[in-house]
């Protein structure tokens, strides 16, 4: 420790009373290291009281470090509580997530940071944009994307990704790849794929189609970005772009953002969970200019405790608009969140409220 440090310090006395009372306010003053155990700790630390003895006192978590101790886990003195810090908390949640060989749930990442999981629930969403299971999932869709594009077969990926069983990757699939996994890795190999991209109000509006149906909707402000994206996921498929084989569906589709027709009614070709597949259907039958709660909704399908899986399923909606997943919003007012920003949520409902 440099003398300047040293003189920044309380009287090793007064540190020691500290520890001893886990004073709090002493956070962001100094930290204390034990020498028979490595590690590094805050002043209100709830760990066991070390020998007096094997403590050392530091003005920060840098000097601790440069001295060869480690943060301790439970009080992360190498995170500071303070607001303006607050991103960097995050930012260690998401490295913790991102090593974690299977997802974790929030108590075990609010355990990791110091926060009460309320707390690091509301931080983390705050800051992020995002929930931490939110973040987590989709950090394991990277991993799982990333591990077939580089070759594993499915069973290596899924392992890798940290999905538990088989059944959670083909949801996974259903959800988020809109084919089997064997078909992603193969990055589309043997499909056929047409598509179209059109101006709207809602800005870029990319539609997929397979010889079934509508398979993907994407909304945006730049069109060669959305059909540069749908290459790259499905580099090995057969895409075709141009309007023909579904021009009629892409004119009522633009008919309807432009407030010129009502909401079409589109047959749609994307793999889902038999409860995914009830709410976006029961999504389809809510008539234009009304709108639902996700309770509601749940009650309406017989499964009045459902809401948050009401709302998951509306999050991985892969064609929006189709299905007008826009039309369920919270219970307590307000728009809610929406895949492609609130302010084209807030154009949806206007057209439904409109007249055709």
């Amino acid at each position: 420790m440099s003398a300047t440090s040293a003189e920044l310090l309380p009287a090793a006395e007064e540190m020691w009373r500290a520890v001893q009372a886990n004073d709090p306010a002493y956070d962001g003053r100094f930290v204390y290291a034990v020498k028979s155990t490595g590690i590094y700790c805050r002043p209100q630390c709830a760990s066991r009281l070390p020998r007096r003895e094997n403590v050392r006192f530091f003005s920060g978590s840098r000097e601790a470090g440069a001295a060869g101790f480690r943060p301790c886990r439970k009080c992360r003195p190498d995170i500071s509580d303070r607001p303006q810090d607050d991103k960097a908390v995050v930012i260690a949640a998401c490295r913790y997530i991102d090593s974690c060989e299977t997802l974790p749930g929030l108590q075990e990442v609010a355990d990791y940071i110091g926060y009460s999981p309320a707390h690091f629930q509301r931080l983390f969403t705050r800051v992020l944009g995002l929930s931490p299971r939110g973040y987590a999932d989709a950090a394991r869709q990277e991993r799982f994307r990333t591990a077939l594009r580089t070759g594993n077969n499915v069973a290596a990926a899924q392992y890798e990704a940290g999905f538990g069983s088989s059944s959670r990757v083909y949801e996974f699939a259903a959800q988020k790849l809109g084919m089997t996994p064997r078909a992603y890795s193969r990055k589309g190999r043997d499909q056929r794929i047409s598509y179209a991209v059109v101006n709207s109000p809602l800005g870029a509006v990319l539609v997929a189609l397979t010889v079934k149906g509508i398979c993907a909707v994407r909304i945006g402000e730049n069109p060669k970005a959305l059909a540069e994206n749908l290459r790259n996921e499905f580099s090995a498929a057969e895409l075709v772009e141009g309007q023909e084989p579904f021009k009629d569906w892409l004119q009522a589709l633009v008919s309807y953002l432009a407030g010129k027709g009502p909401w079409p009614l589109l047959p749609y070709d994307v793999r889902a969970t038999a409860f995914q597949r009830k709410v976006w259907d029961y999504l389809r039958r809510i008539p234009a200019g009304e709108t639902r709660s996700y309770s509601e909704a749940a009650l309406a399908l017989g499964k009045p405790g459902a809401a948050r899986a009401v709302a998951r399923a509306c999050a991985t909606n892969p064609v929006a608009l189709v299905v007008p997943c826009h039309r369920i919003v919270p219970k307590a007012g307000g728009t809610g969140g929406f895949r492609w920003g609130s302010e084209r949520k807030e154009v949806l409902l206007k057209l439904d409220e409109s007249p055709s």
